[in-house]
């Protein structure tokens, strides 16, 4: 394992910043810098360049291996956060013949290799470093903290016992077994795919609370889309004009809701275009507010109960401030019903958000459709035919779907774009 260093926090002016060294030399190399280190773990030091200069006193952490983030001895010098500081402890620190800096994802990459992390808790920490609400952050800590893996190793152990039970069938054909062992089986794979189909039916909810809810406002123009946005944003987001078509692009602006990632999307007047950019425009609006999650429709009094298409959408009747119709309305202009909307908007994506699990990319939705595929496969071959080592193949290659889930197998293809999204130092 290489000995690699990285500043592990933000570059610019801080109280503090940390430096982590991760290797079989980091000890060795933190002591020509501060002397002795601390015997219990953690003490002050100054540190120094080779000519003895002092460059930084700093708190000192040393880390054994095995007892470290990254499963390597570690040590970690908590310096001053001056940009002249850190400039010269990284210096000091290229100097060294055993080191090199870290790649993006490196100390991640070692704890990954060293066993300290499997596959799945990787992207959870990748997610809980780019989380923004709170509803990111503990999906993230979810799956950081083992869920997935956890899970996995469960019906894991079941297919293994489902896969012994086959293979004494295989290896006794010749012989009488005493015990039939289909209902077993067949009992097993029930279990386990009604808990997988429950975990993959969850991951587009994930992904959405991981990548952000999208909230499409579409209507005629002049319906004061734009102005809503605006006040919802709290800032100029969009053009407000009372020319019909001054919105030609799909505007967005994203926001907290209730600990929700959600991207508001304000759209091009929908209408007869009169104009080929007008038109680009109402295109893209109408694609876009196809594949939100929730569309807010703005009309007029006559047109509230026939405008919404799908059970989660929301239809107020617009410029509320001069409305006398007593319907649900709102307006951009006054705030008048803007919190009833956005309590309605929560509640239907806090509705969608309660399925989701601990599977929250495309790849863990795929290693589960391929694990359900397989064990489908094995139990149709085991009520179809005696060829049960070709159920046991169908088998084998659930479990393998399984293990690719927290990275046992075929996952080289997957790490290097994992692990690019890291920051240097992490």
């Amino acid at each position: 394992m290489d000995n690699i260093y990285a500043l592990a926090t933000a570059r610019g002016r801080a109280g503090v910043a940390v430096v982590r060294i991760s290797g079989p030399a980091a000890h060795d190399v933190a002591e020509r810098m501060a002397g002795p280190l601390p015997r219990h773990g953690r003490g002050l030091r100054r540190l120094r360049s080779v000519e003895g200069e002092v460059l930084d006193e700093a708190l000192v952490l040393t880390f054994e291996e095995g007892r470290s983030f990254t499963g390597a001895p570690v040590v970690e010098l908590h310096l001053h956060g001056s940009r002249a500081v850190i400039n010269a402890i990284l210096q000091e620190l290229s100097d060294q013949p055993e080191l090199r800096q870290a790649q993006p994802g490196e100390f991640t990459r070692q704890a990954l290799e060293n066993g300290r992390l499997d596959l799945s808790q990787v992207e959870g920490l990748a997610d809980l470093v780019e989380a923004e609400t709170e509803a990111q952050r503990r999906q993230a800590m979810r799956v950081m903290s083992g869920g997935l893996g956890r899970k996995a190793d469960l019906w894991k152990r079941d297919l293994l016992r489902a896969m012994a039970l086959l293979e004494a069938t295989i290896d006794f054909a010749e012989e009488d077994v005493p015990v039939d062992v289909t209902p077993e089986v067949l009992e097993i794979f029930a279990r386990c795919e009604e808990a997988m189909r429950a975990e993959l039916q969850g991951v587009g909810a994930a992904e959405r609370i991981r990548d952000g809810f999208e909230v499409a406002i579409i209507g005629a123009p002049n319906m004061g889309k734009s102005t809503l946005l605006n006040h919802l944003a709290g800032r100029e987001a969009a053009i407000i004009s009372d020319i019909p078509g001054t919105t030609r692009d799909v505007i967005e602006v994203r926001m907290d809701l209730r600990g929700l990632p959600v991207t508001l999307l304000d759209t091009a007047g929908l209408r007869d275009a009169s104009d080929e950019i007008e038109a680009i425009g109402i295109a893209r609006a109408r694609d876009r507010a196809k594949n939100a999650d929730i569309r807010v429709h703005l009309v007029t009094a006559d047109e509230f109960g026939s405008c919404p298409e799908h059970p989660d959408d929301l239809a107020r009747v617009a410029h509320a401030d001069r409305d006398r119709s007593g319907l649900p309305g709102v307006s951009g202009l006054t705030g008048l019903g803007v919190p009833s909307l956005l309590d309605e908007i929560a509640d239907r994506l806090e509705k969608r958000s309660q399925t989701a699990g601990v599977a929250i990319r495309e790849r863990h939705r795929e290693a589960l459709a391929a694990g359900l595929a397989a064990l489908n496969g094995c139990r149709e071959t085991i009520r179809s035919s005696d060829m049960l080592d070709l159920a046991a193949e169908d088998l084998r290659l659930a479990v393998r779907a399984l293990d690719s889930l927290v990275g046992r197998v075929d996952v080289e293809d997957v790490l290097g774009e994992i692990f690019s999204s890291f920051c240097i130092g992490k």
